[in-house]
């Protein structure tokens, strides 16, 4: 039969999981928040720049209006994240952030362009269907999961708890770039 002291370990091994899976859910759902919105940025300022009024001022550059509208819909995401998502967390310079919010986005970017790329070329896939699936389903979740997670652990991270380790972290993080 189990002592007190078993049932006291689990106990406070339960609160301790509960506690993260909360938190970590509360990050997950404004990670998610602030994902929609940039994403509402990016496709409503694509459209702005190309048809806005008929022919907007990028109709004949479908490219260049995409590359501005993802460029305002990731600085978007920067400040909704730093300043929503992960608040909390530790903070470097703004440059180093950006820069590495940015090339991790990329990443995320070409996860969903190898999926895209594997379904259409390499599987020979190339219906509507199966270009959306691949990019906008699978392509999309990959990237977010990796968005999510390298945020987490490079642009945004935890601080540690002892204030020796806390200001080594800071400098080295702020040496990165």
């Amino acid at each position: 039969m189990p002592s007190a002291a078993d049932a006291n370990v689990v106990t406070r091994a339960w609160t301790a999981f509960r506690d993260q899976f909360r938190a970590l859910f509360h990050e997950v759902a404004k990670f998610g928040a602030v994902g929609l919105v940039a994403l509402v940025v990016d496709i409503g300022l694509f459209n702005l720049l190309r048809f806005a009024g008929g022919q907007g001022p990028m109709y004949d550059r479908p490219i260049s209006a995409k590359i501005i509208s993802v460029a305002a819909a990731t600085v978007v995401a920067y400040f909704g994240n730093r300043y929503w998502t992960w608040r909390d967390r530790g903070r470097t310079h703004m440059s180093r952030e950006l820069l590495m919010f940015f090339l991790l986005n990329a990443v995320g970017m070409l996860i969903s362009v190898a999926c895209l790329w594997i379904s259409h070329y390499a599987l020979g896939l190339t219906s509507a269907l199966a270009d959306n699936l691949s990019a906008n389903v699978i392509g999309l979740g990959l990237g977010t999961l990796f968005r999510f997670w390298s945020y987490r652990k490079w642009v945004f991270p935890e601080l540690p708890d002892d204030a020796v380790a806390h200001e080594i972290a800071e400098r080295d993080a702020s040496t990165l770039i």
